[in-house]
């Protein structure tokens, strides 16, 4: 039986409990050392978490040495994520990244290229391809059970309060967050977007800053894109609406449609219908209507994590790519990026 792959989180803010806790449930990985500028920060997650005491580092470097770290979670802020990953995959570590992979095309593309020169794995944290509303989604899109597909649609219309941009000290700045409401928040659904719907070439945004003050980035974003195989596509995207709702997705075509609010299927709608079409009904008529984190960040389950990274470990045990690596994690940051632009320019943007 292969030794558990030892872990090195990088940023022992909110997000990295979920990560602790995911790895804390998988036999095949623990948890061997921490990075953090405050060491208070570090025990707090430590006992938070009833983390086993692990050495606690100032910086990637020192950690990277440590020679029981066999890979790197980075989870620190969004525009911060390039320089460790870089330390970590020059080591030879593999690295696990949350989302966004960072927050501009050619900084993710710096991190996909590092990764692949040292020959180390590469994932991208987008837990919530993992859901089983997703992976039914998914597997139904591949299956041409839409036959043609004609719209995709997505809505993340969250809240979130002042005192949550103002106690963050980066949330909200342009250097660290990257974005608002789509890059930080909503980018969990513009990946599924498309995941279900394929490439996008040409975007059409608008962002603004609605509800609150203090801060560089949007609130409130829509867009509408042109995907590569004809159909079209809408994104709303906000920390603006009170009291915030269960974030959506829907595919359409011309022979059916899907709906999920946050993990509930709440439409399944084909021609003909199939008994497997039934089956899928009834496996999701109990809703769970989970927030899903639609007004307070901390109420995300962490099993989305748990299932990405039992498969980032599998990945590299079999020497395969996860199924979420650093391309992948770059379209989003593309499209986000092209939403922005087109939002600046008043154009519409090919990607």
């Amino acid at each position: 039986m292969a030794e558990p792959l030892g872990f090195c989180i990088v940023g022992c803010g909110m997000i990295a409990r979920f990560h602790v806790r995911a790895l804390q449930e998988i036999p095949a990985a623990r948890v061997v050392a921490l990075v953090s500028r405050s060491g208070d920060n570090a025990q707090k997650l430590i006992q938070e978490t009833g983390l086993p005491a692990v050495p606690i580092f100032r910086t990637t470097d020192e950690a990277v040495r440590a020679p029981d770290v066999d890979a790197v979670i980075i989870t620190t802020p969004s525009g911060a994520h390039r320089e460790p990953a870089l330390v970590a995959a020059q080591a030879g570590k593999h690295v696990v990244v949350e989302k966004p992979l960072e927050i501009t095309g050619p900084r993710c593309q710096e991190i996909i290229d590092a990764c692949a020169q040292a020959k180390v794995q590469l994932c991208t944290i987008f837990p919530s391809r993992f859901a089983d509303s997703s992976m039914v989604l998914k597997a139904a899109v591949d299956a041409g059970k839409f036959g043609r597909l004609t719209l995709g649609e997505t809505t993340c219309k969250w809240w979130r309060s002042q005192a949550y941009y103002d106690e963050g000290g980066w949330k909200g700045t342009q250097a660290l967050d990257g974005g608002g409401a789509l890059m930080n928040q909503a980018i969990h659904s513009v990946d599924l977007l498309l995941w279900m719907m394929g490439e996008a070439t040409h975007v059409s945004g608008f962002t603004a800053t609605l509800a609150h003050e203090r801060i560089e980035v949007e609130d409130t974003a829509v867009a509408c894109i042109r995907f590569k195989n004809g159909a079209l596509g809408v994104i709303q995207a906000t920390t603006s609406v009170h009291p915030g709702y269960p974030k959506t997705i829907a595919v359409h075509g011309d022979r059916g449609s899907a709906v999920i609010e946050q993990e509930d299927v709440i439409r399944w709608d084909f021609t003909p219908e199939t008994e497997e079409d039934e089956k899928i009904k009834q496996r999701f008529a109990s809703r769970v209507g989970a927030s899903g984190g639609a007004a307070d960040p901390k109420a995300i389950s962490h099993e989305g994590h748990r299932r990405q990274l039992a498969d980032f470990i599998e990945a590299v045990q079999t020497n395969r790519p996860p199924k979420v690596d650093g391309r992948e994690g770059k379209r989003a940051v593309d499209l986000i990026c092209a939403i922005y632009e087109s939002a600046k320019t008043g154009r519409t943007i090919a990607l």
